[in-house]
C-alpha cells in the first residue's frame, strides 16, 4: 500500500505524536476494505503510539449494528475522545487529511490562529459533518482538514470523510453531483471549497461581526493586496522585502490555481500541482510581515480624494485603507449562459471534472470547449465515465495536436464540432440532457447525458470594479507599464487585467511588476 519512501515520510512525521491514537477498521471482504487493513497496519507499525483496532472485534453488539460505513476507519485520540471518520480509503488527495488527523490526533500542535481555536472551542451543542469527496479533488482536503481539526478541538463536533464513488447509494439519495458536499446534522451544508473561517461564520452567528470589528480596527496599510493567487502572492512578497507595512486580503488564497491538477511549463519546476503550489505560495508570504485576512471578499475598491487614501469595501461591511493598492483578483470559469445552466450548477453542471468526475462513473457525459481544458478534461474522463461527448462551437478544435490525437484514439470519446449548445435539461433534481445546434446546418439535436463539465475559459473577477476603474470590453482591467490603472495608487496585476497571456508565471511577474510601481508611487507620494 505504501512504497518504501512513503513509509519513511510518514514515520517521520509520526514522532511527532506526544499521546496515543486508536485507529478502529470497520470492513469486510471487498478489494477496498483489504487495502483499508493493510493501510492501517503499516501505520500502526510506523509508531508505538498508534493502535490497529478491528472495530467489530472492539465493539459491543449494540455499538456492530449502528450506522458505521463499511470500509471505513475511526481515528481517535486517546487523550481527549476526538474522533474523525475515513468512510472509504483515503488515499490520493485524502492522503495529507489522514496524516493532519493522526498528528493532530496524538496531540501534535493546529497551525491555525488561537483565536479560531478559541472560537471552535466555545462553540454550544453537538456538530455532526459529512463531507462527501472524490480522491482526485484536490479541493476536498482543505474543507476535510478544517473540519477534523473541528473535531480535534471540541469534543461535540464530530466529522466524516466519505468517498462518494465508494458509497455511490447514498451519493445518489442525497442528489450530490459535485464535491465537496458537506452535511450538517442530515441536512445540506455547502457545496464547493470553503474555508475554516467560512464553516464559523455559519455556525457562530456572531463570528462575522467580530470578524467585522476586528478588519475595521485595523490600522492603514501602505500597500494593500486584493487577492491572493500567484500576482497577489508576488506582490505581497515583493512589498514585504521593501520594508513597507503590507496586507493581503482574499475570498480564497490561491485563487484559480488551487482548481488546476497538472502544471508542467512553471519554469524550473518539471511538474507539480495546483494545491502543492499553493501551498508553497503561502507558505513563502508567511515567511514575511504580512497581515493575511482569508476568506473575506472585496465589494469595491475607490480612492478617497480628501485623504489620498485607497479604501477597500469589504462584503462584510468593513473598510479597509491604504496608501497604494494592487488589484489581483484573478479569474474564474467562464459559464455558458444559457437555459438550465444556473438551475442545474452542482446537479449536473460542473467545472472541475477532477473534483466531480468520479461522481458520473459508468455514465454518459459532455465537455463544452475544445481547447486544452476541455480536451484534457475529455481525455481525463474517459477514464471514469462510460461515454464523453466534447462540442466545440468553432469548426476546428482549439487544442494542442498532441491532445487531439490522444483523444481521438480512445473509443468512447466523440468530438463535435460547429456544435452550440443551446439549453441544459434535468428532471428537477438533476442533468438529463443538453439541446445543441449544428452551426453549419442550422439542426437541433439532443443528447442524453447525466453530467456536463463546462470548459470554455476564463473570465476576470471584476465586477465590484465596474464604472470605477476603466475597464475592457471584457471586463479586465487596463494597465499600464507599471501596472497602473486609471486611478492613482491602485495598480492592478495577473488574470484580472489585459496581460495578453493568462499563465502562473506571467501572473507572478506582473505581481512582482505592479509591486515595486506601488513602491514608485509611495517614494514619490508619501509625504
Amino acid at each position: 500500500m505504501l512504497d518504501t519512501n512513503l513509509q519513511t515520510q510518514l514515520k517521520g512525521y509520526l514522532d511527532n505524536l506526544k499521546t496515543p491514537v486508536e485507529l478502529i477498521t470497520f470492513t469486510d471482504e471487498s478489494p477496498k476494505a483489504k487495502e483499508l487493513n493493510q493501510l492501517v497496519e503499516q501505520i500502526s507499525q510506523l509508531s508505538p503510539l498508534v493502535t490497529a483496532i478491528d472495530g467489530y472485534l472492539s465493539s459491543s453488539e449494540t455499538e456492530q449494528e449502528s450506522n458505521e460505513r463499511v470500509p471505513s476507519m475511526l481515528v481517535r485520540s486517546v487523550a481527549t475522545g476526538s474522533e474523525m471518520r475515513f468512510a472509504g480509503l483515503p488515499m490520493g488527495h485524502e492522503f495529507t487529511s489522514l496524516v493532519m488527523a493522526l498528528l493532530h490526533s496524538g496531540s501534535h500542535p493546529l497551525k491555525i490562529d488561537t483565536e479560531q481555536i478559541e472560537q471552535v472551542r466555545n462553540l454550544e451543542g453537538d456538530f455532526l459533518f459529512e463531507t462527501y469527496i472524490s480522491l482526485s479533488c484536490q479541493n476536498c482536503p482543505d474543507v476535510v482538514q478544517a473540519l477534523n481539526m473541528m473535531a480535534a478541538i471540541n469534543p461535540n463536533i464530530k466529522h466524516t470523510m466519505i468517498d462518494g464513488s465508494l458509497f455511490q447509494t447514498e451519493v445518489f439519495d442525497r442528489d450530490i453531483m459535485a464535491v465537496p458536499s458537506v452535511y450538517l446534522n442530515g441536512e445540506s451544508f455547502s457545496q464547493g471549497r470553503v474555508s475554516l473561517s467560512d464553516i464559523l461564520n455559519k455556525v457562530d452567528k456572531g463570528a462575522s461581526t467580530r470578524q467585522r470589528k476586528i478588519l475595521e480596527d485595523k490600522k492603514t496599510y501602505d500597500f494593500l493586496v486584493v487577492g491572493g493567487g500567484p500576482a497577489g502572492a508576488a506582490a505581497a512578497i515583493y512589498a514585504a522585502r521593501k520594508g513597507i507595512n503590507t496586507g493581503l486580503v482574499a475570498d480564497q488564497f490561491g485563487g484559480q490555481v488551487s482548481d488546476t491538477m497538472g502544471i508542467e511549463n512553471f519554469i524550473s519546476v518539471k511538474a507539480t500541482q495546483g494545491p502543492k503550489l499553493v501551498a508553497s505560495l503561502e507558505e513563502h508570504v508567511r515567511e514575511y510581515d504580512v497581515d493575511i485576512m482569508n476568506s473575506n471578499k472585496a465589494s469595491k475598491v475607490k480612492r478617497n480624494e480628501e485623504t489620498s487614501l485607497i479604501e477597500v469595501s469589504l462584503e462584510n461591511g468593513a473598510v479597509l485603507k491604504s496608501k497604494s493598492v494592487v488589484l489581483a483578483t484573478g479569474a474564474r470559469w467562464r459559464e455558458m449562459n444559457v437555459p438550465g445552466e444556473h438551475e442545474y450548477r452542482g446537479k449536473g453542471v460542473a467545472y472541475c471534472p477532477h473534483c466531480d468526475g468520479p461522481l458520473f462513473k459508468g455514465k454518459s457525459v459532455a465537455v463544452i470547449g475544445g481547447g486544452n481544458s476541455g480536451i484534457e478534461a475529455a481525455i481525463d474522463l474517459a477514464g471514469i465515465v462510460e461515454h464523453v461527448t466534447v462540442l466545440e462551437f468553432a469548426d476546428t478544435l482549439r487544442s494542442d495536436d498532441i491532445l487531439v490525437r490522444k483523444a481521438n484514439s480512445l473509443a468512447n470519446i466523440t468530438i463535435i464540432t460547429n456544435a452550440q449548445t443551446t439549453e441544459v435539461l434535468g428532471d428537477g433534481k438533476r442533468v438529463t440532457s443538453l439541446n445543441y445546434t449544428e452551426r453549419s446546418t442550422g439542426e437541433h439535436y439532443t443528447l442524453a447525458l447525466a453530467g456536463i463539465f463546462v470548459q470554455i475559459g476564463l473570465i476576470p473577477n471584476s465586477e465590484f470594479l465596474q464604472g470605477d476603474i476603466e475597464l475592457t470590453n471584457r471586463g479586465e482591467i487596463i494597465v499600464g507599464s507599471k501596472g497602473e490603472t486609471s486611478i492613482a495608487g491602485i495598480y492592478a496585476a495577473g488574470d484580472v487585467t489585459d496581460s495578453p497571456f493568462k499563465q502562473i508565471i506571467i501572473a507572478m511577474g506582473s505581481g512582482a511588476n505592479a509591486a515595486l510601481g506601488a513602491f514608485d508611487y509611495l517614494i514619490r507620494h508619501d509625504g
